[in-house]
């Protein structure tokens, strides 16, 4: 048995999953769920979720505690990372530096075949790291 794709999720891809449960990013949290797809966060990722996803409240209708308890579960289900400490002056948006640096430190400990992100800063790094789309992602792999 081939083994499971190995991937980072930006926040944005793990925000619309949980807003968005039939969207892309939703199927593929349904793929990590279903142990088709292998995640790794870091810290900060984990945190920047726990920061955004009470914003979303109206959409996905979890209370304070229930963010606090899914957020504590994903963090269990996934790989979890120290950033790599990155300087990349290609990168334009300097927040952006940890969410590349899990990315770095993943392909650092290991095979990674993602980062799986819809931010436009990241994506335009597409050509010199393995940064990907949800739509890019699911046409790639929407079978697994």
């Amino acid at each position: 048995m081939a083994s499971a794709l190995r991937v980072v999720l930006d926040t944005n891809v793990l925000l619309s999953g949980v807003a968005y449960p039939g969207s892309l990013p939703g199927k593929i949290i349904t793929a990590w769920q279903h142990g088709s797809v292998e995640v790794v966060l870091s810290t900060f990722i984990i945190e920047e979720l726990r920061r955004v996803l009470p914003r979303l409240a109206a959409r996905h209708g979890l209370s304070a505690s229930e963010i606090d308890d899914l957020v504590d579960i994903l963090s269990i289900q996934a790989e979890l990372l120290e950033p790599a400490l990155v300087e990349d002056p290609a990168l334009r948006d300097r927040n952006d530096l940890p969410v590349l640096g899990t990315l770095l430190a993943a392909m650092h400990a290991g095979n990674i075949d993602y980062l799986i992100t819809g931010d436009k800063d990241l994506l335009a790094l597409a050509e010199r790291y393995p940064v990907v789309t949800p739509a890019e992602f699911w046409a790639r792999h929407g079978s697994v």
